[in-house]
């Protein structure tokens, strides 16, 4: 009986040690937990330079400023002057029987007067030029688009390259008021013009005076 107890007793603890061994998914979960309590993972500071506001955010004023700008007035404005020019050109090679996809241009002397070029004939440039010049609503209308044209390609130029990459402009940030009402179509020409003027020709790819704009009709750019 007492070799038959000892193996009973010794069979109960051997069971007793099974049940109380740690399981391999438990060794595994402390193995890779470590001693003590797992460390939380440090978190990002807001103060890491990595992740420090830049670009859009720090120029988010300048945007919003430019994208008050009604841009579609101002293309509405020049486009009339546009409309109005074109007209009259293809009414005056209508009127002189040439053909109309005749390639034409026009622009201002130094001392003003409308000059006319294109493939045209002499006598039918000459006419056409010295009608133009007696045409007063003509010679307004070229003397505002030479001005309201370039103001209003380099405006949106700036802001489609600032939506499409992000790039911010700093001579249109110049040209743009803090004050809306002040930021007519207008205003922004003589700032421009003034800017222009005083800085590097280059900067604003824009003719270095007002004399040299041309309108083109039936010409490709």
């Amino acid at each position: 009986m007492s070799l038959l107890s000892s193996l009973i007793q010794a069979g109960t603890r051997f069971q007793q040690s099974l049940e109380n061994r740690p399981t391999a998914k438990g060794m595994n979960e402390q193995k890779n937990q470590g001693p003590g309590k797992a460390e939380a993972a440090p978190s990002v500071s807001t103060g890491d330079d990595r992740f420090t506001p830049t670009g859009d955010f720090l120029n988010a004023k300048e945007q919003l400023k430019a994208q008050k700008l009604p841009l579609a007035d101002y293309k509405q404005t020049v486009g009339q002057d546009l409309a109005f020019i074109r007209e009259t050109l293809r009414h005056k090679l209508a009127e002189y029987n040439l053909n109309p996809a005749s390639k034409i241009s026009v622009n201002k002397n130094e001392g003003g007067r409308i000059e006319v070029g294109g493939n045209l004939a002499e006598e039918a440039r000459t006419r056409i030029e010295n009608d133009l010049n007696v045409n007063r609503s003509f010679a307004d209308a070229f003397s505002r688009l030479s001005v309201n044209e370039p103001t209003l390609h380099f405006m949106d130029n700036a802001l489609k390259l600032n939506q499409a990459y992000g790039v911010n402009n700093s001579l249109l940030d110049t040209l743009i008021s803090e004050n809306q009402q002040f930021n007519g179509l207008q205003d922004l020409v003589h700032r421009y013009d003034t800017l222009r003027r005083s800085a590097r020709t280059d900067q604003f790819n824009v003719a270095e005076n007002r004399s040299t704009y041309a309108f083109n009709l039936n010409t490709r750019a």
